[in-house]
């Protein structure tokens, strides 16, 4: 097993910059193109963009919804010497905003269609339809049910004003499942069901040259975020477990182009590094359940390591950190390693 090496090495000394890395065409016809995220640590999404047989691009995700990222996706297509009226198909890694938010204008723009895997895009049809009253009170409901006191989870979720812009989310036109190859001629785009960050995340293998999408599935530096949610998957961090060890077994890609940070070698290697944070997580949280018996998945996200201390935790860091808590809770569970109290708000204690 190769390790895994930096080979976005323009796209490694930005982050280090902290600035916007440049566009940059990694294969004849395939281009990285950065969108910015607002007020996040993340700081830009890589949209692929890729020349098709018969002209015109198709684009893999395309980036936050706001007038910067709008600004960056135009420049950047403007910069090898296309325009989003060029588009005529996106692909969709997974629902997230920073990788679907700018698909709605997009399709607007260009009459591209949009596609995405069922799990992911029915859920998009759905939380389309509801207000965003309802999705907040959803959303607080279920982290009272992680053992959360009302009053905190309502300001950590935040005022329903914050949610509007995720009910416009495009939906998408059409359903890609595992193995199918995407409408992009003069391509071999293979999709690869990875559920685990959400229940329909994508990945892309591009046959013809070799490369690998990676979507948020595997990233080079960061572990992605693997949380629990109202009415998702029963246990998200399984299924991502089990995905990252499928795609450990592919064949080796020429090299693998995630949608954030850089591009890399050495898959395999990154997915082992991956697997093996998540069973030294696993433990941490063992040793917190024995050690505080009876606590909520609330109470023990409190008593594990993060990136900064706890108490400086709140809103949507806090809820990402305690949903994220809950997904290894329910891994152990399911080893028989912790048991969990019946009841709205389960606690847990070592089996």
């Amino acid at each position: 097993m190769t390790s895994s090496e930096i080979t976005g090495t323009a796209q490694h000394a930005a982050w280090q910059a902290r600035e916007l890395p440049p566009v940059e065409e990694v294969r004849p016809g395939l281009w990285s193109v950065p969108v910015p995220i607002p007020h996040n640590p993340l700081r830009y999404v890589s949209v692929y963009a890729f020349a098709l047989d018969g002209g015109g691009l198709g684009l893999v995700d395309c980036g936050w919804e706001h007038e910067a990222g709008w600004s960056a996706l135009t420049d950047g297509l403007a910069g090898i010497g296309a325009e989003v009226a060029d588009v005529r198909g996106v692909l969709v890694t997974h629902l997230h905003y920073d990788h679907l938010g700018l698909a709605a204008r997009v399709r607007e723009a260009s009459g591209a269609w949009v596609a995405m895997h069922p799990a992911d895009g029915d859920a998009v049809a759905a939380f389309t339809t509801q207000d965003a009253a309802t999705a907040v009170e959803t959303q607080v409901a279920f982290l009272v049910g992680l053992g959360a006191d009302r009053d905190t989870a309502a300001s950590d979720v935040g005022d329903p004003e914050r949610w509007h812009r995720f009910h416009q989310m495009a939906v998408p036109d059409r359903h890609l499942l595992h193995g199918e190859v995407a409408d992009f001629p003069g391509w071999s785009l293979r999709a690869v069901h990875t559920p685990g960050h959400t229940p329909g995340h994508l990945c892309f293998d591009e046959e013809r040259t070799g490369v690998f999408l990676s979507g948020d599935h595997v990233l080079p530096r960061i572990s992605p975020n693997i949380s629990t949610n109202a009415g998702g998957a029963e246990s998200p961090l399984r299924d991502y477990l089990a995905a990252l060890a499928e795609v450990g077994r592919r064949p080796e890609p020429a090299e693998v182009l995630p949608a954030h940070e850089w591009r890399f070698t050495g898959l395999s290697a990154r997915t082992a590094e991956l697997r093996e944070h998540h069973e030294r997580r696993l433990a941490e949280l063992l040793d917190a359940v024995r050690e505080h018996p009876g606590s909520t998945p609330w109470d023990l996200a409190a008593h594990l390591t993060w990136s900064r201390p706890w108490s400086s935790y709140e809103r949507g860091m806090r809820v990402f950190a305690v949903t994220e808590t809950d997904a290894h809770l329910r891994v152990l569970a399911g080893r028989g390693a912790v048991v969990g109290t019946p009841g709205p708000v389960p606690s847990y204690a070592a089996a």
